[in-house]
């Protein structure tokens, strides 16, 4: 992404309102299913965006990840060192959530006006302080108010992170409502990033309808590149375009080993798609393959690693360190009674 200079993208920083934390719990009755399943047509998804949220963790961070999963989102999230210094467990929360989670240096000052030992103080403190709260460390970095230089991008690449500004703002931090959030989020085009902020309830109001408008253009969100800085497919879960076959390196048949049960349930459905939670028990390493009902596809996969068989029909799920529960969102495609079924769980 090309360097953006000081004061060009400056903008006033979001109010973060001390908002309650918004529980909300899916009840559903589990139900485990270990037979045979009936093939799928799977799909991919024409393009990928990065929705960011920057300034996190805040007292509504819980809100926010509420409606990102209800709509089966994963996004990428611009910390702040001392907010996750404050704020540990939410910070845990996001990756839990499946977020990713990047650097948005330690209290959001001017970093362009720091000397170059400031600049490694501050970047490095806040990336030691993600990674005793998540477990991982940053690979991406958002400067404050977009402001930047050459040595700032030295600094962050020195403790190997990408710096990625932004493409499409959508002014949630100037107080634009929530038409005028979706209406800027719809200039997003395959590969380029959004910039949201943690904290703004309008932001939260206009989730539903960012995503209504990226999916009626077959495009989904996706993970920001180290490399690039550009929107790409999440880890490993990218299945292959219907009527073709994917390359060798995309089949993965599970291992063999001992067993596990893994117990599905459809917390949320809607319109056009619907999410599905999945818990496996008996093992914390596993592999579960999953299998829907043409023309059902999936456009989202969250705390799991997946890959298609090489008809594109069954999804293979690997556990990747987030837990024993991964989920993904399924989009009806003029099916909406057929729900997926599990084909096996294996230890190991």
């Amino acid at each position: 992404m090309s360097t953006v200079s000081a004061g060009t993208l400056v903008r006033s920083r979001p109010l973060r309102a001390a908002l309650s934390i918004l529980v909300t719990a899916a009840a559903a009755c589990g139900i485990v299913v270990v037979a045979t399943a009936t093939p799928s047509n799977a799909a991919t998804c024409n393009g990928y965006v990065g929705l960011t949220f920057d300034d996190g963790p805040t007292g509504s961070t819980s809100a926010l990840l509420n409606v990102l999963r209800a709509n089966g989102v994963r996004a990428t999230m611009f910390n702040i060192g001392q907010n996750v210094q404050n704020n540990s467990s939410a910070a845990q929360a996001q990756v839990s959530a499946g977020m990713w989670v990047g650097n948005h240096s330690w209290n959001h000052a001017h970093m362009t006006s720091m000397s170059q030992s400031q600049m490694q103080s501050d970047l490095s403190q806040t990336s030691s302080a993600i990674q005793s709260a998540t477990g991982t460390r940053p690979q991406l970095f958002r400067p404050p108010y977009g402001e930047t230089n050459s040595t700032l991008q030295s600094v962050a690449s020195s403790l190997g992170m990408r710096q990625v500004i932004w493409d499409v703002d959508s002014q949630d931090w100037n107080g634009a409502s929530v038409s005028q959030i979706v209406s800027n989020a719809s200039r997003l085009q395959a590969g380029q990033v959004i910039l949201m902020h943690d904290g703004i309830q309008n932001t939260r109001d206009a989730i539903g309808q960012i995503m209504a408008n990226l999916n009626s253009r077959n495009l989904c969100p996706g993970m920001i590149s180290p490399s690039t800085g550009r929107a790409v497919a999440p880890d490993g879960a990218t299945p292959p375009p219907s009527g073709t076959t994917p390359p060798p390196s995309a089949t993965t048949p599970p291992p063999s080993g001992g067993s596990c049960t893994a117990t599905a349930t459809t917390p949320n459905v809607w319109g056009d798609r619907y999410n599905t939670s999945v818990t496996v028990s008996g093992s914390s390493t596993w592999t579960v393959v999953v299998a829907l009902t043409s023309p059902q596809r999936v456009s989202t996969v969250w705390n799991g690693n997946a890959t298609w068989d090489s008809s594109g029909t069954a999804m293979t799920v690997r556990s990747n360190g987030s837990g024993n529960t991964f989920g993904f969102t399924t989009m009806f495609n003029g099916n909406s009674s057929a729900r997926p079924q599990i084909r096996s769980c294996t230890a190991g």
